[in-house]
């Protein structure tokens, strides 16, 4: 079977798992110890989990860091305790939304808003999970956090079901997006249904299911992408064997041609991915996280 240890794995994760169970699903197959996900999604909702196997789990904060998209679909005219189909339904109001009305509020919603988290998650508040206190039925105060919101495109909408295309940035709860909808449409809404297409460069249609990934690796393939996918947005430095020499023991090398100062992905000879580095204002490249990939 191909060696395959370091890498991003591109995961459709199905309906009624939760992110950390998907994963382990995932690191059983791959017959790996080492391995994160980059992005929880609740157990309702499918699509693309960014996971990082080996030396990837290194570049894990330039995924999280990422914007991402989402197919969503809103019921309109009830609320839950959780704000998605999963919960306990709390209210139920007659839908009496008028198009424009509809339209309106969701321009209220777009570019950067304040949002209050939802009870039902994995934030920590006296070093305990919301949602463990809100499976006891206790409900703390909540700092809003901003956030922000890039689309907000109305798919569809018939009768008290509206899909919604939205592309935000991290942090963004779509259960609290879909409660504050509700809200200022005044008759409530919860996500029903919620499924990732995008996180950063990264989109679902290169996911592959559980079933897809083991019977890749049955077949003796890796399914893993490269690691330096995650950081195509950075410039690229590519060092002779001299200077990577140098720079692999610590140094600032002096390279030609060198991108303005920031950070940058480095390669070596045979472009060969060495991790990240940065140049400097005196334009020389040193290294700040180097991967340890054979």
């Amino acid at each position: 079977m191909t060696a395959c240890r370091n890498g991003i794995l591109l995961l459709d994760k199905p309906a009624g798992l939760t992110s950390n169970a998907a994963l382990q699903r995932a690191k059983r197959i791959m017959g790996s110890k080492k391995a994160g996900h980059t992005g929880s999604l609740d157990p309702i909702a499918t699509g693309l989990l960014v996971l990082l196997f080996g030396e990837a789990t290194k570049v894990s904060d330039y995924i999280l860091n990422a914007d991402k998209s989402y197919h969503a679909t809103l019921r309109l005219g009830q609320t839950t305790t959780t704000g998605d189909s999963e919960g306990e339904i709390l209210t139920e109001s007659p839908v009496r939304v008028e198009r424009e009305q509809l339209l309106a509020v969701l321009r209220q919603f777009m570019g950067e808003i304040a949002q209050i988290p939802p009870m039902y998650s994995a934030i920590k508040q006296g070093g305990r999970p919301l949602y463990e206190l809100a499976r006891k039925g206790v409900e703390v105060v909540r700092e809003p956090r901003r956030v922000r919101i890039d689309r907000l495109d109305l798919l569809a909408w018939e009768g008290d079901r509206l899909e919604l295309d939205i592309v935000c940035s991290k942090g963004t709860y779509i259960r609290s997006l879909a409660m504050d909808i509700g809200a200022a449409l005044g008759c409530g809404a919860h996500v029903q249904a919620l499924r990732r297409v995008h996180t950063g460069p990264f989109d679902v249609r290169d996911a592959l299911t559980l079933e897809a990934l083991a019977a890749s690796r049955e077949a003796g393939e890796c399914p893993l992408q490269p690691m330096d996918l995650a950081l195509s947005y950075l410039p690229a430095v590519t060092l002779t064997e001299n200077t990577a020499y140098y720079l692999l023991q610590g140094q600032g090398v002096v390279v030609a041609h060198a991108p303005a100062p920031g950070q940058i992905r480095l390669y070596g000879p045979e472009h060969k991915f060495l991790g990240l580095g940065e140049v400097l204002e005196d334009g020389r490249v040193a290294p700040r996280r180097l991967m340890s990939v054979n």
